[in-house]
């Protein structure tokens, strides 16, 4: 089942519905993070005494790797809380009728064998949310993804083409807000 801002009975609560999904989605990040800062700790704790001075020595790559992992690691996080910060900025509002779609919207797309709900956000491409009180799947996609650029300045009823794990899909946009 998927989740739209008419078929939950909900429009005249869409600016609530987007931010019960930015809070979904803030607190996955969040939770990135945290996972990410715990594994370079362990990562960095590794480095320094996952082996005793002679086996150092003996071999010296086991404590590079594990300062690699805690790099990655790092970065993770450092991107996590990056992301985080954009979400704090990030405002989204109603998608009026008619208006092209922009980031921040819901956007309902289908084909004869397949449809799909997305939420546009500036970052979290990918992550799956629920709508409110359980209603259907979203996924993230944010404007640099490729369903991303090509539903951004359309209108519903239009028809995109989009190249999908090698192959190109074609969907019409049948509902955003």
């Amino acid at each position: 089942m998927t989740f739209s801002c008419a078929r939950a009975g909900l429009d005249y609560l869409e600016s609530m519905d987007k931010r019960w999904l930015l809070e979904q989605l803030t607190e996955r990040i969040r939770q990135s993070a945290h996972v990410a800062e715990r594994e370079r700790d362990a990562a960095n704790i590794e480095a320094r005494e996952g082996a005793t001075p002679g086996e150092k020595r003996e071999d010296g790559r086991i404590a590079m790797e594990f300062a690699g992992l805690a790099r990655g690691q790092s970065a993770r996080a450092e991107r996590a809380k990056s992301e985080l910060a954009e979400l704090e900025r990030f405002q989204p509002t109603p998608l009026k009728k008619g208006t092209p779609i922009s980031v921040g919207a819901v956007v309902e797309v289908e084909a004869v064998d397949d449809a799909r709900t997305f939420f546009l956000a500036p970052v979290g491409a990918g992550i799956e949310l629920t709508g409110p009180g359980g209603d259907g799947f979203l996924s993230v996609v944010t404007p640099a993804s490729p369903i991303g650029r090509a539903v951004i300045g359309r209108k519903v009823g239009e028809s995109i083409e989009v190249l999908v794990k090698g192959s190109t899909r074609e969907w019409t946009i049948t509902y955003a807000c």
